[in-house]
């Protein structure tokens, strides 16, 4: 009988009282299924992305404890790999947006005790040039409100600190000029914001886009034109819309691959990390990741 192995990430910069109870309440659980368990704190900025990128075949799964940025990285080392464990997300940060996706508690103990009694599944990654995101790409004003959140008002205010940067933001709005590719479709456009969605929520909110999945094979494609951002406002007020909701200031598509091209080029936002820019190619790689889920999931 082989012998199950598994690693678990965390970031090594949190503070050291609270990781230590947080591995305190998850180890033992996860413990349970497993014969070994190695667990690696990130002492840098990529730490994560490089354990993932040579995680030995040997690995069966591999358990992620933090919030997006930590997942995000994660994603980017594994994503590459011929051979790729399971993989299931512990959330530990502040949104922990596609865990959201995934049905996934947010109370840690009860996150561990989903993954280990849950499913896997098949889920669909992002992929742009030589980059990879699960949750979203986007340009303009989510760029612009990522790119305004001071990190010591996120210590403080946590998921709040998205909402004031991006009250900042939205007075500097201006709408873009660009030019999209849907499956070979062609179309012109001006926009404050390109968001092309694999994920269903975005800073904690659920974003009730119509027939969204990350097991389809198809990207979400929202463009939102209002500087005031009323239309975006309207949408996740909508419960579930239908296709024909989308008009006027929002566009709503589906699509396997995607090409952005802006007039000029822009800082361009993958899971809530400024990595890559536009204009960019984003193709859907349909079931490229095994994900633990609870085991009482509705597939969407």
């Amino acid at each position: 009988m082989s012998r199950r192995k598994a690693m678990l990430i965390y970031n090594g910069n949190a503070g050291q009282k609270n990781i230590e109870k947080t591995l305190g309440m998850a180890v033992p659980i996860l413990s349970q299924t497993i014969d070994e368990l190695i667990i690696k704190p990130t002492k840098r900025e990529d730490g994560a992305f490089h354990f993932c990128r040579h995680i030995g075949e040997d690995i069966d799964r591999l358990f992620i404890l933090g919030g997006d940025g930590t997942v995000h990285d994660c994603i980017n080392g594994i994503s590459q790999l011929d051979e790729k464990p399971e993989i299931g997300i512990l959330p530990g940060g502040t949104c922990n947006d596609f865990s959201r996706a995934l049905e996934i508690p947010q109370n840690i103990e009860k996150a561990a005790e989903a993954l280990v009694n849950g499913k896997t599944v098949s889920v669909d990654v992002l992929k742009t040039e030589d980059h990879y995101c699960l949750n979203f790409w986007g340009i303009g004003f989510i760029t612009e409100a990522s790119s305004g959140i001071k990190q010591t008002e996120k210590a403080v205010l946590g998921r709040i600190s998205y909402f004031t940067s991006a009250l900042r933001t939205i007075s500097n709005l201006k709408p873009f000029p660009v030019k999209l590719s849907i499956d070979g479709e062609d179309l012109t456009d001006e926009a404050v914001m390109v968001l092309v969605l694999n994920g269903r929520f975005i800073g904690t909110n659920r974003i009730p886009l119509p027939a969204a999945s990350i097991h389809d094979g198809k990207a979400d494609v929202l463009i939102c034109r209002n500087t005031n951002l009323a239309a975006l406002k309207e949408l996740f007020a909508m419960d579930d819309p239908e296709p024909e909701s989308f008009k006027g200031e929002l566009s709503y598509y589906q699509g396997k691959t995607i090409k952005v091209e802006p007039a000029e080029q822009m800082d361009a936002d993958t899971d809530g990390e400024i990595r890559t820019r536009a204009p960019a190619s984003i193709e859907v790689l349909n079931g490229h990741l095994r994900m633990l889920t609870p085991a009482d999931r509705e597939k969407s």
